[in-house]
């Protein structure tokens, strides 16, 4: 007769007992959610020759960056669905509070029409480079060998599609307020053809066909984003404030906040990557193949914001001085 074993029940999940303390609700709602890294000659359970595994076996099993186990990353603001509904509703409401306040004070009448032209051409088509942003995130993210990184390039694709909510309705307001400028019907055309924008099209174009998950979480989120952010964000911010337009400086401010919390985890996850030899030296060669046409985009764009002192340079300082915290 033979003795009949008794497993003893877990007190919770499998993957999550061996830390021997009440898992948090990051953990049981992030950690190890996806089912397409159980089987590395089919992650989607289908024919391993079908156009989906064979995509993800190149581009995500298949990338030079390595780490023993992905699943081992958290988010260090560990954001849940919940909380960042909770978060960002709070934003969203200052940000439209922010509109709401401006609007009833008519800070658009006192706008200096010159500097009306400037927001058409450098401030509205940016709803078109945020949603490049948005996009870059969402495929980061899909393709992510674990579910704590896919998160966090899920909620930064949600912060870029605010971004684009709050530009498309100060594009409106504009449009009201100075209706001979061209706001709302222009925009394609500056971002297609105005020499401002062409650095960061080019950049973001070519940041979008990086296939490789390993290389498209480093260009996007240490090359595209930074310099993005240190642009479009904070230079414009200080010349709208520098022509009386204190609204859209507090908007880039909100925006700003963040993108504070984006670099938070992918410093995070630089930290975790650096753990496994010749992720370094890897990483730091997709920097110096991304940097120079990073270095061209804030170029192009701080050439046309005479009123800010060393806007490009000190862009550019930024960006550098960000990566330099990492130790790349």
């Amino acid at each position: 007769m033979s003795e009949t074993q008794i497993l003893k029940p877990l007190k919770t999940w499998s993957h999550l007992a061996a830390r021997r303390r009440k898992p948090s609700e990051y953990e049981i709602v992030s950690a190890n959610l996806h089912y397409n890294d159980k089987r590395p000659d089919s992650p989607y359970e289908l024919d391993p020759n079908m156009f989906m595994n064979q995509w993800y076996k190149k581009n995500t099993f298949g990338t030079a960056l390595k780490h023993a186990d992905w699943n081992a990353f958290r988010d260090p603001d560990e954001v849940v669905y919940r909380t960042y509904n909770m978060m960002q509703d709070g934003q969203e409401t200052y940000v439209f509070g922010l509109f709401d306040q401006f609007n009833q004070r008519e800070h658009d009448k006192a706008l200096d029409p010159r500097w009306a032209g400037s927001l058409a051409r450098y401030y509205t088509p940016a709803r078109y480079l945020f949603h490049t942003l948005q996009m870059a995130s969402a495929y980061v993210g899909q393709v992510s060998p674990a579910s704590t990184i896919t998160n966090c390039n899920y909620f930064q694709m949600a912060d870029s599609l605010r971004w684009v909510s709050h530009t498309a309705y100060r594009t409106k307001e504009l449009s009201l307020a100075f209706p001979d400028k061209g706001f709302g019907n222009d925009e394609r055309l500056y971002w297609e053809g105005d020499p401002i924008w062409q650095g960061f099209r080019e950049l973001m174009e070519k940041t979008l066909t990086v296939w490789d998950w390993g290389e498209a979480i480093v260009v996007l989120n240490l090359i595209a984003k930074p310099a993005i952010e240190e642009t479009v964000l904070r230079k414009l911010g200080e010349s709208a404030r520098h022509n009386g337009d204190t609204l859209l400086g507090l908007v880039t401010d909100a925006q700003l906040i963040d993108s504070a919390r984006h670099r938070r985890w992918i410093s995070a996850f630089v930290r975790m990557a650096l753990e496994t030899p010749g992720n370094l030296e890897l990483i730091r060669g997709w920097i110096a193949k991304w940097e120079p046409l990073a270095d061209k985009a804030i170029d192009a764009y701080c050439a046309q914001l005479a009123d800010v002192a060393d806007a490009a340079a000190s862009a550019k300082a930024a960006t550098r001085e960000f990566r330099h915290s990492l130790g790349l």
